[in-house]
């Protein structure tokens, strides 16, 4: 009985704390990525900002300036697909934000504002609404509201690692390797 009864209190100071611990999971992750993608994007110097591959395989890449803005707009769209609003900014071509976000300072301002956006709906993020299913920005498809959540992270990541190739071939360790 005493078991049973200990198994019960733990479970509902589970459930009771479960709103916060769920964004908790998922607002961790987004703060690793977010301590990687904009020391990055800072790191790399203004007039390499237009910077894209040219030798191998890297035709019609994103430049170094497009990764950081592509990377905050979906950033954008995923976190107001949690929030159930509508995206607060223009995806633009190929999910490349705002022609009117140009230039580093720019880019930079728009990718911490995005993961500013991006706190506030995984704040909002509990164990009754993980599971709702909500349309995607990027098709008609329904999915869960968690799978927004993680794309915000793994999305960023991918990208991250695009950006390090950019910065290294341009002289610049990332700080997160120094």
């Amino acid at each position: 009985m005493r078991t049973i009864l200990a198994v019960l209190c733990a479970s509902s100071l589970f459930a009771a704390d479960a709103p916060s611990s769920l964004g908790k999971i998922f607002d961790q992750d987004l703060s690793n990525i977010e301590r990687e993608v904009v020391p990055l994007a800072e790191a790399m110097p203004a007039d390499k900002y237009d910077f894209a591959p040219t030798g191998g395989e890297f035709k019609g890449v994103r430049t170094f300036g497009d990764q950081v803005k592509h990377v905050a707009t979906v950033i954008y769209a995923v976190s107001a697909t949690i929030l159930g609003e509508k995206n607060p900014v223009d995806m633009g071509t190929n999910e490349n934000g705002p022609a009117s976000v140009k230039g580093k300072e720019a880019s930079v301002k728009y990718l911490k504002d995005a993961f500013a956006y991006a706190h506030k709906a995984i704040g909002s993020l509990t164990e009754k609404n993980l599971m709702e299913m909500v349309k995607s920005p990027f098709g008609s498809n329904q999915v869960p509201r968690a799978k927004m959540a993680t794309i915000a992270t793994w999305h960023s990541f991918d990208h991250y690692g695009q950006m390090v190739v950019y910065a290294r071939m341009n002289g610049i360790v990332p700080p997160a390797s120094r």
